[in-house]
């Protein structure tokens, strides 16, 4: 496995970096007074994207793009040093059409789409003109099963009928959200991995409520981790994404690359982390001496970046197996990166909140957003005790054929070998 940046990679890298540090950064208290002040979007916002598009550096990570289709077609390890980038500001994937969930519903799309389809919902996503939101997530069961799923897709002719209610739907309280993929049950009897399908709903669809956007550790995202319910909601059949009982399948196939985008923007994440508290205990001296010179601040250093570069090494190597052998053999990966990542990221983000002391708890720092991110990881897209599970079972039918083996390495007590 080779992770070196090819020189393409390494343009790009340095693209980004230019972009961010010249054309974003510069606008984070502009960002923060208009959202807080509720101008949403953002008033440069329409502006910044249209010059990242002219620069090249739009629909970044989607491999299979075709030669007609705007964007660079990267493959999943070319994109993640980009997605790190983009991590350390939390609106910037917006600005190069890279933003979750978008990202994976045009993944979707692209794979599964009907030409009708695409050319009302993909082309418009790829050309960054309408943005659109994944429901999935339910709060009366555990999601991350998605057996659990309630609700309902029925068949009435050449309609289906949604009823159910979905929270935690990023991006449904955006003014420009156009459409939802909803994922619900078609086939409540049959089964647990062919119960569920995924249609596309129009937001304005009558029967379509935006019930609330749920503040999340009482920060309010302006486009919202929404509670939407569907009462009745009609939809022509041929919204129809896939075949019936396709959808864990689709589910699966969108999650992987997608897990991936957000432990790279973790890892971004954690290093400005990392960058702040190295200014801080540089800049800061308690009893005569800068923090650095304590013992445990330089060890919480040390750490924070041997934590870093472990993970970003996971990740890149999830990254490399989904593109050579594909998302079902790297499961295993997936979900060992979806548990460590946003483990990391919490505790450098705590290191560092208590290296800048109280200001780390303040707005004055983007300390306090990143860890209500890093907190908010450990749940988004399955728990970590999910993952666990996952890694615990893959590795114990894993083991299958060699059980046993082991014992040639115990060295048993003379009293027993005799006996």
């Amino acid at each position: 496995m080779d992770f070196s940046y090819s020189p393409r990679t390494q343009a790009l890298r340095e693209q980004v970096r230019g972009f961010l540090d010249q054309h974003i950064v510069p606008r984070l208290g502009q960002w923060q007074r208009e959202v807080s002040a509720g101008a949403f979007p953002v008033s440069f916002m329409a502006d910044l994207k249209a010059l990242a598009r002219d620069e090249g550096l739009w629909n970044l990570f989607l491999p299979s793009l075709k030669a007609d289709e705007p964007g660079q077609g990267l493959s999943n390890l070319e994109y993640t040093p980009l997605a790190e980038i983009m991590g350390r500001v939390s609106w910037a994937s917006e600005v190069f059409n890279c933003n979750a969930p978008d990202t994976g519903n045009m993944e979707l799309l692209h794979m599964f789409a009907t030409p009708e389809q695409n050319r009302r919902w993909l082309q418009p996503l790829l050309n960054g003109q309408i943005r659109s939101a994944f429901a999935m997530t339910e709060p009366d069961v555990a999601s991350s099963d998605a057996s659990n799923i309630q609700t309902l897709i029925r068949r009435e002719g050449d309609e289906y009928v949604i009823n159910g209610r979905k929270w935690f739907i990023t991006n449904a309280s955006h003014p420009e959200c156009a459409f939802l993929i909803v994922m619900g049950k078609t086939d409540p009897d049959g089964d647990a991995r062919r119960q569920q399908s995924m249609v596309i709903v129009p937001f304005d669809t009558p029967g379509v409520e935006l019930v609330r956007n749920i503040p999340v550790m009482h920060h309010l995202a302006p486009e919202g981790h929404s509670e939407l319910v569907f009462r009745n909601v009609r939809v022509p059949a041929s919204n129809l994404l896939g075949g019936e009982g396709d959808g864990f399948m689709m589910a699966q196939a969108r999650l992987g690359p997608g897990r991936v985008h957000h432990c790279m923007r973790a890892i971004g994440m954690a290093e400005l982390a990392l960058e702040l508290m190295v200014d801080r205990a540089q800049e800061r001296k308690t009893f005569g001496r800068y923090l650095h010179q304590h013992g445990s601040i330089s060890e919480w250093i040390a750490r924070s970046r041997m934590e870093i570069e472990q993970a970003r090494l996971l990740v890149l190597k999830t990254a490399w197996m989904i593109d050579n052998v594909g998302a079902k053999e790297a499961r295993k990966e997936i979900a060992m990166i979806k548990a460590v990542v946003p483990g990391m990221l919490n505790r450098v983000v705590d290191r560092a909140m208590q290296v800048f002391g109280a200001m780390g708890l303040t707005p004055d720092t983007p300390l306090a957003d990143l860890w209500i991110s890093s907190r908010c990881l450990r749940i988004a897209d399955g728990p970590d005790e999910v993952h666990l599970r996952s890694i615990a079972r893959l590795e114990i039918n894993g083991s299958q054929e060699r059980r046993g083996s082991s014992s040639d390495y115990l060295t048993p007590p003379d009293v027993l070998r005799r006996g």
